[in-house]
Parts: C-alpha cells; structure tokens; sequence
C-alpha cells in the first residue's frame, strides 16, 4: 500500500489525493489519512509534536516521518519526538510545512513508506 500524496496546500488547507476531505491539519501515512486534532493529546506550539501525536502514523509500519512545523515554522518539535521516532527505526525530518510537503510527496512517488503529520497554518 503507498502514501497519499498531498494533492494541494495553502494557508489553513491541505487537500490528500483520493480524499474528499479538506484538512487544516493533517496526518498521513501508506493507504490513508485524517484530520490532526491537536485537542486529542493537547498539542500546542509549545512545547509542540509529542510522541502521542504521531503513534498512530507510527503504528502503520512507516520508515519515515515527515513532520511540518507550520508554514512561519512556529510549531516547535522537541528532541524527545525525534529520539522517539529514531528509538522506532523511523527516519525523520522536520521541516517548515511547504517544504515538508515537497519531500513527502518525493518519497511518496519514490514508493517509500513515508507518514506524515502537518501543520497548515502559522
């Protein structure tokens, strides 16, 4: 099963390929993806991604994740996400979000199993 690729991204939008929905802020990862609730594991942008955010995504087999900080980069990703996903043998690379895009949709074509969790705004 592959990764969605994100079929369009602008201020406070996100479209995924083959889904009808329109996402603020979003999870992907290979054969689906969601809306990113921050309120489900009471994310803010500080301290920022926690580990809890991205289990899910983690939980789908991905190799890596690509996580976007937001678009004026504001989302903070604290080390202990990182050494979280590394501890898991997942590569990660946090980026701001157009460019989190680009090299997600990149591994995505490559065949890569790729997640991603995104912030379309701030």
């Amino acid at each position: 099963m592959s990764s969605p690729e994100i079929a369009s991204l602008s201020w406070g939008q996100m479209k995924v390929k083959g889904c009808p929905t329109t996402y603020k802020d979003c999870k992907v990862w290979p054969g689906g993806s969601r809306t990113w609730d921050w309120r489900e594991t009471g994310t803010n942008h500080s301290p920022g991604v926690q580990p809890a955010d991205l289990e899910e995504v983690v939980k789908k087999g991905v190799k890596t994740m690509v996580i976007g900080r937001g678009m004026s980069e504001a989302l903070q990703v604290p080390s202990s996400t990182v050494d979280y996903l590394k501890k898991n043998g997942i590569d990660v690379v946090v980026l701001q979000t157009e460019k989190a895009v680009e090299e997600y949709n990149a591994l995505a074509v490559q065949g890569v199993k790729v997640g991603g969790i995104f912030h379309s705004t701030c």
